[in-house]
């Protein structure tokens, strides 16, 4: 009979309470036993407000019901992500939670597209895309179960109150038994043999012991990185921002399914609508700018009144040198954080709560768990950061420091190869692991203005009247089909209508 896993989570905010939630929403209790410290006097972040559509797998995967879930954290729905002045002062384009297009006469949709613009007939790419003229149209439904459709071709993801997120999974959690232990760790305590975590001990005296810990303390760290004193790899050479203030505004009526991400001189701002309140963030790099006048550009930015002051949070772009140490595995910002871009930190925390438990330990490690972990973990990192590094090195901007420096900076040799053959003739690869696939990077090589220069053969199976004849067709069809969508404010508000959720706003202000 296997012995059952003394678990203890340390931290809570999204990352304790995602772990706790899946370990006690998935697993037979007979293997594990879980207990979560965390301190009530230490703050969260609390800014992961925008998500990818993985997360709706995750909660169905735990057992959350969606529209419960969605009210109790002033939800709305996202379908993918709007950038404005990446790649050149002007430009705007839409990131899709969904494909571009259909394949035509066989070929992939963009090397169909690719051949009509090199022989002069050139149409917007975001036409071809259900999530992205559903987002420009205000609109929102789900997507049809029918495959054959093309009101199936799309996803989506959600923005919510990350503060509720957490106490929701945690209310989730207790229900299902989890304990919950308050307390400040004060020290931590190695075996002496093998140099595992032994126990942890509190400000109240107590020791608390377990064969796994998992460090959700955020960038302190205190598990993985102070007490186990694992390295740090960073990558603020290719991801120059390393600071961010963030600022709630009152709920504006742009209230469109999407968050927006608008670059500034020395970094960049967000714009996350939620039932209550609107996001808002300037993330910035110290090094070509400082904290007042990010604040001033922040705030002259909003669209709506100001609920409090920016708050600062600090970071270091970059990763554990191995987010499974000998007992320990660090989730979210104590493993690591490539900032917040694309939406990515909660979904890291995801894909490594999902290969623990694929990979759960019995209470002496086998290192081959261990060693799979952390592989799968790094090649996620990776895959992420060239994508990041992606949007600030394909610019043509020329006004300011920060992007000339991004422009020349010498990438990843990963990078380089996805860009010299997606310019070659528009090839991108697509891999088993690892989170962007195709739609995402045409998404972004095509909108900061990198086009193939040729195209494969399969796109000249047909006549170019009659390929460029269904083009039109398609989209013809999907600007037809989201015409009939409901609003998007009038879904949610009929859909998962948070109650108070304006006296909410006020009361967060002060008022």
């Amino acid at each position: 009979m296997r012995q059952p896993l003394d678990i203890v989570i340390v931290g809570g905010g999204t990352a304790g309470w995602m772990t706790a939630a899946a370990l006690v929403g998935v697993l037979d209790q007979r293997l594990c036993r879980v207990r979560l410290i965390e301190s009530d006097e230490i703050g969260t972040v609390g800014v992961g407000e925008a998500t990818l559509p993985q997360i709706k797998d995750f909660n169905d995967y735990i057992g959350i019901i969606e529209p419960d879930f969605m009210r109790k954290t002033n939800a709305t729905f996202k379908l993918g992500i709007e950038f404005r002045d990446w790649g050149f002062k002007g430009s705007h384009y839409i990131h899709p939670f969904g494909i571009l297009g259909q394949p035509i006469g066989g070929a992939p949709f963009h090397q169909c597209w690719s051949r009509a613009r090199l022989n002069g007939r050139a149409f917007d790419l975001d036409d071809f895309s259900y999530a992205i003229v559903a987002s420009h149209a205000g609109k929102f439904d789900f997507p049809s179960a029918d495959k054959t459709t093309i009101s199936s071709t799309y996803s989506y993801a959600y923005q919510f109150d990350a503060s509720l997120y957490a106490k929701y999974l945690r209310g989730f959690s207790e229900a299902k038994g989890l304990t919950r232990t308050e307390g400040k760790i004060v020290d931590v305590a190695l075996h002496p043999e093998t140099g595992d975590i032994a126990s942890v001990k509190l400000e109240s005296g107590e020791v608390i012991s377990g064969d796994l810990f998992i460090d959700c303390s955020g960038f302190r760290a205190i598990l993985i990185g102070k007490a186990l004193q694992n390295g740090f790899e960073e990558w603020g050479k290719w991801l120059p921002c390393d600071t961010a203030l963030a600022v709630p505004c009152e709920r504006s009526d742009d209230f469109r399914p999407y968050t927006r991400v608008s670059a500034r001189q020395s970094g960049w701002q967000w714009r996350i609508p939620l039932q209550h309140r609107t996001g808002n963030g300037h993330v910035f790099s110290s090094s070509f700018t400082n904290e007042t006048e990010a604040a001033e550009v922040l705030m002259a930015n909003l669209d709506a009144r100001p609920l409090g002051d920016p708050r600062p949070i600090r970071f270091k772009p970059g990763r554990r040198s191995t987010s499974w140490d000998r007992n320990c595995v660090a989730v979210g910002l104590s493993s690591g954080f490539l900032e917040p871009l694309e939406s990515t930190s909660i979904y890291l925390i995801q894909i490594a709560i999902i290969n623990l438990i694929k990979l759960f330990p019995d209470k002496q490690v086998d290192p081959a768990l261990r060693q799979e972990f952390n592989r799968l973990v790094d090649l996620e990192y990776e895959r992420v950061r060239d994508f990041l590094i992606l949007h600030y090195h394909l610019n043509a901007r020329d006004d300011s420091e920060m992007w000339r420096y991004c422009r020349h900076m010498d990438v990843p040799d990963t990078l380089k190869q996805k860009m010299a053959w997606f310019r070659h003739r528009g090839f991108i690869p697509e891999y088993k692991d690892g989170l962007f696939a195709p739609p995402s990077w045409l998404s972004v090589f095509v909108g900061q203005g990198l086009a193939p220069e040729n195209y494969e053969p399969s796109a000249d199976s047909l006549p170019l009247e009659t390929m460029v004849g269904e083009m039109e067709a398609l989209r013809t069809r999907i600007a037809d089909r989201v015409a009939i969508m409901p609003d998007h404010a009038a879904f949610v508000a009929d859909y998962c209508s948070a109650e108070e959720a304006r006296p909410v706003a006020l009361a967060e202000a002060g008022a």
